[in-house]
């Protein structure tokens, strides 16, 4: 079983790490409040057709990823009818997400190793008897499975396991928060993001943060011109505060000096 990478900094001190700490509750608290969580899960699919859907996903809007997986799903009814399907076809179901060329020979080739580990069973159901480590350790030996896949396999599917996935919203926010640092990837973030949250979260808790960060950059954190003024953060965040000069008086802490 290949081991994950360490979560946390070995280097970073206890105090600084207490304080990223803090900061992610506080933005859980806030934009959970602003955003209205507990959130409902979008999707209900079992963890194999999660899996799929992920992959079809990435670098694609929600839309078309979702004509994607519709249209593949109608043209092969099975996981086995896609594996053993010419690959042009499975391109052709898959056009409307990016990079379908590169995409249809990759799910083939997950679905050709996950035939071969499982003795000819196309079910990842028992990765709900695994340690959410160990799970997400398992998906990502895949090919061209990374933490993002692995991480929406276990939350968005009907397993709901608590593993977060962080994307390119979630990231933004994060970064600008300070939570991980200027020059920390997207991938990478996965392990540092969630060392952040409490151990005992269960999986609504950790999919109410993703999608409360998620929220957040996509109606306020934009990638151009973010929305500081009006930003519920304002007053945690560096970036912002860096855009728009020192916060006015009324919402700084009194001077007791």
């Amino acid at each position: 079983m290949p081991k994950l990478p360490a979560t946390t900094p070995a280097a970073e001190p206890a105090a600084a790490f207490a304080e990223r700490q803090a900061l992610a509750l506080l933005a859980h608290e806030r934009l959970c409040v602003l955003y209205g969580a507990p959130f409902r899960f979008f999707s209900s699919k079992d963890p194999l057709s999660e899996l799929i859907s992920a992959i079809l996903s990435h670098r694609t809007r929600n839309a078309e990823s979702h004509r994607a997986y519709q249209q593949l799903t109608a043209q092969f009814p099975t996981w086995e009818q896609v594996r053993d399907a010419p690959t042009a076809a499975v391109e052709a179901a898959i056009r409307p997400c990016t990079w379908p060329e590169q995409k249809a020979p990759r799910l083939q080739a997950i679905l050709q190793e996950l035939t071969a580990r499982l003795d000819g069973q196309l079910d990842l159901h028992f990765l709900a008897d695994m340690p959410v480590p160990e799970a997400r350790a398992w998906l990502e030996t895949l090919p061209g499975v990374g933490p993002k896949t692995s991480a929406a396999t276990l939350l968005f599917s009907t397993l709901r396991r608590p593993a977060m996935p962080v994307d390119s919203h979630h990231h933004r926010v994060a970064q600008r928060l300070g939570l991980i640092g200027p020059k920390v990837g997207t991938e990478a973030s996965h392990a540092l993001l969630e060392a952040l949250l409490p151990p005992d979260w269960d999986a609504q808790q950790v999919y109410d943060h993703h999608e409360a960060l998620m929220f957040h950059g996509q109606k306020c954190c934009y990638f151009h011109s973010p929305a500081c003024g009006r930003c519920v953060l304002l007053d945690v965040c560096p970036t912002g505060q860096q855009r728009l000069g020192p916060l006015p008086a009324a919402t700084q802490a009194p001077d007791n000096a």
